[in-house]
């Protein structure tokens, strides 16, 4: 049958609908990746405390899964081939004797007359982990969004095997930042007097868009070359190390970009949950440890996927168990970082997380973990970490976790007033919660993050206020973490845009009009904040009371709020004024931590107060005080 077409109009409906469906043609096929073969790990260590390794063979353009296997080497043993429903795939599960020496020994795949070799490596294990200690209250973490910090090889911002292209004119794109940049302001983070730098995921994220935040991953085993490579990376670590920076790997194990190899070409349907089909999240964590849970909803928080792009990685396979155990030790020994910040903590399997994380400690027992545990309860944060007595299921080994209770609290002390409840007066409860966490000094203290509006901006841009929370971040329990810019006072347009929140940091790039890497190129406002982290910084680094000492709190009256740290060397006090007048703080009911005190030193000023019977605070004020005695 002929349709003749009766006027333009419909002619250029037609047309466009052709191209729509042209454009979304080409836009699919432009977000698929072309795979090649692989085995994973790569390559693996002689010596390892766990002798068992599974390695994943994938072979791209033939159907492998009858091939019969042979290991070349007498010391290494192959104990089991797992087939799974691709043939493209074969999991050999292999135990490496104590004997095994470092160097190669060969794998035979084959087939009648088609025969494959690979040549797999054995490395001798290395001595860089734990130089610098575990990660602990000790420490203060610098939180680097990578390609929004600086882009110090603007080479690698367009990359032929990567899907999104550079664009610093769209917030939502990617910018050009990248590990080199990282390390050309190694000692601008370290001068400030920060002990650890923990980066969002640099691992390849190769997805059409938003691919910048890293939280997609699409290759376990390789650097996003956006970022540079694992040399780089290895790089970083090591002259980071040199500078007595620690570094943290920001690792997500809940789930996967789209554009990974297990999604694109999937194994088989139990590798994702939800059989691989897309399931909203309903982000409640409530239902994991609810005794009254219907298991439908318990489903809808470990089973359900993080976003359209984020398939939802099935822990309780055997095969992706064993990867992403194996891949995060990989990495640990590869480069040698010293703590991970999980991502999307309670999302995952908590069995599968506690054995991986039994695993690694099993290899690097001074290993620092701390995980993402974005709750409504000091219960629930506590659920999730080791030795609790919370959680009847089992224990998760995770040392801390990200406390997202106190961040909550201290942000709304100095937005609210203080009422029998509210205001300063959670901050205070929340403390007094401590009894729930085996160690709560491991939990990581925070004002804002990659993920929320900047502390400025939560305060109404007011610099008193931002001098208030950041003088309270580090000087109460935990291991602060300070976001990039914040020692800048770093703002953007009210709101949660993340965008804006990962804003690019100004004189990272060639050709800024402004460099605020250096003092000449801050303003008076941000000089003054930037100076005022650094003292804190600086003291807190020096003086071991802030950092382990033990933690008093006064109930607060007035919305003022006081506390001491204190150990068998030093004492300090810190006073809190969370209202918009002046106040005046009758000292006689803190007699109890000023037994003998002579003086009161005024960290940031360094005035020295010997008459303080009472103490005046102007609004929103807080001072640090060294008691002399």
């Amino acid at each position: 049958m002929t349709i003749q077409l009766k006027s333009k109009a419909l002619s250029k409906l037609l047309l466009m609908i052709l191209v729509v469906i042209l454009s979304q043609d080409a836009n699919a096929q432009a977000t698929q990746k072309t795979f090649e073969s692989r085995i994973e790990p790569p390559f693996w260590w002689a010596d390892m405390e766990n002798p068992h390794l599974e390695l994943m063979i994938y072979d791209a353009n033939k159907n492998i899964k009858d091939y019969q296997v042979k290991i070349s080497s007498s010391a290494v043993k192959l104990l089991n081939v797992h087939k799974v429903a691709n043939p493209k795939y074969l999991f050999l599960e292999l135990e490496v004797a104590a004997t095994a020496q470092a160097g190669t020994f060969k794998i035979e795949l084959s087939n009648g007359d088609d025969k494959m070799t690979y040549d797999y490596e054995l490395k001798p294990r290395g001595t860089q982990h734990n130089q610098l200690g575990t990660l602990s209250s000790k420490d203060v973490i610098y939180l680097i969004t990578p390609d929004r910090f600086a882009n110090g090889d603007a080479s690698n911002d367009a990359t032929p095997n990567t899907i999104e292209k550079p664009n610093r004119k769209e917030r939502f794109g990617r910018h050009g930042g990248d590990i080199q940049g990282i390390i050309d302001h190694l000692d601008y983070i370290k001068d400030q007097g920060f002990t650890a730098i923990w980066i969002n995921p640099l691992l390849e994220n190769d997805m059409l868009r938003f691919s910048y935040h890293g939280y997609a991953v699409t290759n376990h085993y390789k650097i996003d070359p956006r970022f540079g490579d694992t040399e780089k990376y290895i790089e970083l670590v090591q002259k980071a190390h040199a500078k007595g920076l620690k570094v943290i790997m920001d690792v997500i194990y809940n789930h996967t970009g789209t554009n990974h190899l297990f999604f694109r070409d999937l194994p088989e349907n139990t590798f994702f949950n939800n059989g691989s089909i897309y399931a909203p999240i309903r982000y409640r964590e409530i239902p994991i440890a609810d005794p009254y849970a219907a298991d439908s909803d318990r489903g809808t928080v470990v089973d359900s996927w993080f976003g359209r792009s984020m398939p939802d990685l099935n822990q309780r396979n055997d095969r992706v168990k064993n990867f992403l155990i194996q891949n995060s030790i990989w990495w640990i020994e590869q480069a040698g970082v010293d703590a991970f910040r999980i991502d999307t903590y309670f999302y995952s399997d908590l069995n599968f997380s506690s054995i991986l994380a039994k695993s690694i400690f099993d290899e690097y027992p001074n290993f620092g973990m701390f995980g993402e545990t974005w709750v409504k309860a000091v219960t629930m944060q506590a659920y999730f970490t080791k030795n609790n007595g919370l959680n009847r299921n089992g224990n998760s080994l995770l040392p801390g976790i990200t406390d997202f209770m106190l961040f909550e609290a201290i942000r709304k002390a100095y937005k609210e007033e203080m009422g029998f409840l509210g205001g300063i007066m959670d901050v205070y409860y929340i403390l007094g919660q401590d009894f729930l966490y085996e160690d709560p000094y491991r939990n990581v203290i925070f004002l804002d993050n990659h993920d929320i509006p900047r502390i400025f901006v939560e305060l109404g841009r007011d610099p008193q206020k931002l001098k208030s929370v950041l003088s309270f971040l580090l000087t109460t329990r935990g291991i602060p973490c300070i976001y990039y810019g914040t020692e800048l006072a770093m703002e953007h347009p009210d709101g949660e845009d993340h965008g804006y929140i990962r804003q690019d940091f100004p004189g990272g790039w060639a050709g800024d009009a402004q460099n605020k890497f250096s003092a000449t190129g801050r303003t008076a406002i941000e000089n003054d904040i930037f100076n005022y982290i650094k003292t804190l910084l600086q003291y807190r680094k020096a003086n071991a009371t802030l950092q382990t000492g033990k933690l008093k709190q006064f109930i607060p009256r007035d919305g003022v709020y006081v506390y001491f740290r204190y150990d068998n060397q030093k004492t300090v006090m810190v006073v809190m004024n969370t209202h918009g007048n002046k106040t005046s703080v009758q000292m006689e009911r803190f007699k109890e931590m000023l037994t003998d005190a002579k003086s009161l030193k005024n960290i940031q000023t360094g005035n020295i107060i010997t008459e303080f019977a009472q103490l005046e605070l102007e609004p929103f004020e807080t001072i640090v005080f060294e008691v002399a005695k």
